[in-house]
């Protein structure tokens, strides 16, 4: 059986540095498949001995997309080490800076990040505005909505302008697509629809980071969220400051169920082949990027005020293992811990974040006879830690939250997924691959925007009655004696925790795993893969020059992969190195 080695270095329209190093058998099937990040974080490191206080601040550097997420799951940790239940105004606050940071990141997502592997440039110029505009009106009626465009002259503007482009030779970041491959499944009516929504979503995604501002002071790093509560008093308290973000959040969501929408079902349709395609699996179920299918959630946004873990939520928390959608186990957090087996740091056993490590102990890459740098597979080979349930690998993100929300019944998530699944006419088990994977986060992203609303309203009808309060007093000099507690809910792209232990003021250890650690993770000690490497196990490349399905099934999960401390070029050449004091104060 003759094999190649393909090598997808960096993986692009992600967060972070990823590479992607995957084996193909005489049929052009993945058979074996490795995910890297290359470059180290360490910010872990940095917080070690500062004010808890602070913390937040610091942790929100984490990631440069879901900064909010980071910095409220920080100032949680802090408040469990504290034990501080936050007002109700402080609950609904933070509620509505996430929940304005989960729309806005799903749709630059889908738009900007992912719709390329769907869409075909190219293929726009040769459509018909008139039959593109039935088209759009076709598919809007399929998602039960009213579109979003659906003029003529709209999408034959937007064929002018590529065509004019594609003349000139200005595509710009569009000039090194692979247009024209074969696992392009759009009609060009169907691309012209979606190169016309991903121009006008440039406009909506700036507009849906107003919101977040509005409450947190600024984007993308809001500063309104502390210990104890929030500090955005006068905005809460300025009926304008409220009727804005209502206004903000109405056309966003007119542009999410007119077009977001719409655009995954006519995806999902085209691609339907592919969600149901059993022999492209690792392990049988759903189709082409299913992976490992078992999956977590922390649960988040608290819909009460009975305690942080106590709190009725949006998003359940729970497991789905190994496919089996007949029942949902409950999370036990002392079952977390993170291997290093396959990871760039020193460490001989899994640790729980409470005690976990971060020791760089980089080993470097294999060079060849073809003069190419390798990952050294058989040993370390990633600066991503391997994130283990109870021993499992599992997968976290939206899709985790649908597929764990359906199945214990939520009564929301159940209303929604079964709306889209009933409208797609296809089985929840289509969920279970890479087109699902990007249909539960549209799913997701009409469910917030539509609680957002009644979020609104209460924070509204809070403040008109009186209650002003947004924080809750403590004593820090009696709580941050000797003490730890763990941030763990839910960022865009899965189940995020934070652990801090705090001895006399002082942070003395601080570990954070960050979705994409689930996700993208190497094998561990026994040789299980990760999410991504096991998504890609069966996936059937057309060019193995052009790997758009491997980009495609990746960006299925949103990567966000951490920061640099020093650059390689694609030999493995050593370019330059940087060293980071954490003790410095600047």
């Amino acid at each position: 059986m003759s094999k190649k080695h393909i090598i997808v270095d960096p993986i692009t329209r992600i967060e972070g540095h990823l590479r992607i190093e995957a084996v193909i058998d005489e049929n052009n099937k993945i058979v074996d498949a490795f995910s890297s990040s290359t470059m180290f974080r360490g910010i872990e490191t940095i917080l070690k001995d500062r004010d808890p206080r602070d913390a937040g601040l610091l942790a929100m550097r984490i990631c440069g997309v879901c900064t909010g997420t980071h910095y409220q799951r920080s100032i949680e940790a802090v408040e469990d080490a504290f034990n501080i239940t936050i007002p109700k105004n402080a609950r609904l606050v933070r509620n509505l800076i996430q929940g304005a940071l989960y729309i806005h990141d799903h749709l630059v997502h889908f738009y900007h990040l992912h719709a390329l592997d769907f869409v075909d440039i190219i293929s726009a110029t040769k459509a018909d505005p008139a039959k593109t505009a039935q088209e759009a009106i076709k598919w809007a009626g399929i998602s039960g909505y009213k579109p979003y465009t659906s003029a003529e002259a709209d999408f034959k503007a937007v064929q002018d302008r590529v065509i004019k482009f594609a003349k000139q030779g200005r595509l710009g970041i569009f000039g090194n697509g692979y247009w024209g491959n074969k696992h392009y499944k759009l009609t060009p009516e169907q691309n012209l629809i979606g190169v016309t929504h991903y121009l006008k979503a440039l406009d909506i995604q700036r507009d849906l980071g107003k919101m977040q501002a509005i409450f947190g002071g600024k984007n993308p790093h809001p500063q309104s969220i502390v210990v104890g509560g929030v500090t955005c008093v006068q905005d809460i308290q300025n009926p304008s400051r409220i009727a804005l973000f209502k206004q903000l959040l109405k056309d966003g969501t007119d542009f999410i169920k007119g077009a977001y929408l719409p655009d995954i079902y006519m995806a999902g349709t085209m691609y339907a082949d592919e969600a149901t395609d059993k022999d492209a699996t690792y392990k049988g179920i759903g189709g082409t990027g299913g992976g490992i299918l078992s999956f977590m959630s922390y649960g988040d946004f608290k819909l009460d005020d009975t305690g942080f873990y106590e709190a009725d939520q949006l998003f359940p928390s729970g497991l789905v293992l190994d496919g089996d959608i007949s029942k949902a186990l409950e999370v036990d957090t002392d079952k977390i811990t993170e291997d290093v087996t396959h990871a760039w740091y020193k460490g001989d056993k899994p640790l729980h974040p409470y005690v976990g490590e971060t020791i760089p102990n980089y080993t470097g890459l294999e060079k060849k006879d073809d003069g190419y740098a390798y990952l050294k597979t058989d040993e370390k080979y990633s600066w991503i830690k391997s994130p283990r349930y109870d021993g499992k690998a599992i997968e976290v993100g939206p899709l985790a939250r649908m597929v764990i929300g359906y199945v214990k019944g939520d009564e929301r998530i159940t209303k929604y997924v079964g709306n889209f699944l009933k409208r797609a006419n296809l089985p929840v088990t289509v969920l279970f691959s890479t087109i699902g994977r990007t249909a539960a986060r549209a799913i997701e992203t009409e469910l917030m925007a539509d609680v957002m609303m009644d979020w609104v309203d209460e924070l509204a009808k809070n403040t008109a009655s009186g209650d002003l309060s947004t924080w809750t007093e403590f004593d820090f000099d009696e709580v941050a004696v000797d003490c730890k507690g763990a941030g763990l809910a839910e960022a865009p792209r899965g189940a995020l925790g934070h652990w801090v232990n705090i001895k006399d003021g002082k942070i003395t250890n601080y570990q954070a795993i960050v979705p994409s650690t689930w996700n993208a993770g190497p094998r561990d000690k026994d040789g299980k893969l990760g999410a991504y490497e096991a998504s890609l196990i069966g996936t059937k490349v057309a060019n193995p020059e052009e790997p758009l399905e491997i980009i495609r099934t990746i960006h299925s999960f949103d990567p966000c992969i951490a920061c640099a401390v020093h650059v390689m070029d694609t030999k493995g050449k050593e370019l330059a190195v940087y060293k980071v004091d954490p003790n410095c104060t600047f």
